[in-house]
């Protein structure tokens, strides 16, 4: 592979993803959704573009004009803004959206994913280069280990996170005392983190886990330096992830940060 189209979302994500393809020698073409992705991307990329969010139709542009046959998806974004912004979106997208039996990430994605696919760029998976922000079962922070009592929380709430993603709900919920606080929802994954620590006081644990039928072209579950940084803020002391289907963004200082605060991090195997 020579030359590889990004299309970025939020999140450091697509800046690490365009950092690796780059260090092996690979050409970046990055589109970038205003509002969205981080500027850092089109100082990495060997060209970069910006778009409004809906403008399907210009992304197929960008990578035909390019010669791109192979891309990525990389970083998701503000889902609210689709519910609560007058978005100019293109025929194209207006087309899927019509299609649609649901405005589910996975129904929406999938139809996106076919569309390029039908215009001749295939969508690669996001791991793409990055296959060790993908972590092992075990324990990963080095200091801070779960409770007896927060390995009860784990266990218990596993199952139901599960089908909560199942459900294209969200992906994460807060449990306390086997007890659902509070469940993710359109807000994402730090708004749940903040709402379950009102709730329910310190010592919350917060679980990650991935779709039932997660596809790893798009839309992987994450966590990161942020995601310690809410759950500091909410008095939360255990974050549990599922193994080998969750990205850690940063794993440095994302870890550091958790034994800084008390707050232990473990991936699980389901």
């Amino acid at each position: 592979m020579e030359k590889i189209g990004l299309v970025a979302g939020k999140s450091d994500f697509p800046v690490i993803f365009a950092k690796a393809a780059k260090a092996k020698g690979i050409y970046v073409v990055a589109v970038g959704i205003e509002g969205e992705t981080k500027p850092e991307v089109g100082a990495i990329a060997d060209k970069f573009y910006w778009v409004k969010l809906g403008e399907l139709s210009k992304v197929l542009e960008i990578f035909k004009s390019e010669g791109i046959k192979k891309a990525i998806m990389a970083g998701g974004i503000t889902k609210s803004r689709i519910f609560n912004e007058a978005l100019k979106i293109d025929g194209l997208m207006k087309s899927i959206l019509v299609k649609a039996l649901d405005r589910k990430d996975d129904t929406l994605l999938s139809m996106i994913t076919s569309t390029l696919k039908s215009s001749g760029v295939e969508l690669l998976d996001s791991t793409l280069f990055l296959e060790e922000m993908l972590p092992e079962a075990g324990v990963l922070t080095r200091k801070a280990k779960p409770s007896p009592a927060q390995q009860d929380d784990i266990m218990f709430g596993l199952s139901i996170a599960r089908q909560v993603a199942g459900l294209d709900i969200g992906l994460s919920i807060f449990v306390k005392d086997k007890a659902v606080i509070a469940v993710e929802d359109i807000e994402g994954t730090d708004a749940l983190i903040k709402r379950g620590g009102r709730l329910a006081g310190p010592g919350g644990t917060v679980i990650k886990v991935a779709r039932p039928k997660q596809s790893m072209k798009f839309d992987l579950p994450a966590v990161g330096p942020q995601t310690i940084l809410s759950m500091a803020e909410a008095k939360a002391g255990c974050l549990a992830i599922e193994a080998k289907k969750t990205l850690i963004i940063d794993r440095d200082e994302t870890l550091a940060l958790a034994d800084k605060n008390g707050i232990a991090v473990t991936a699980v195997k389901l």
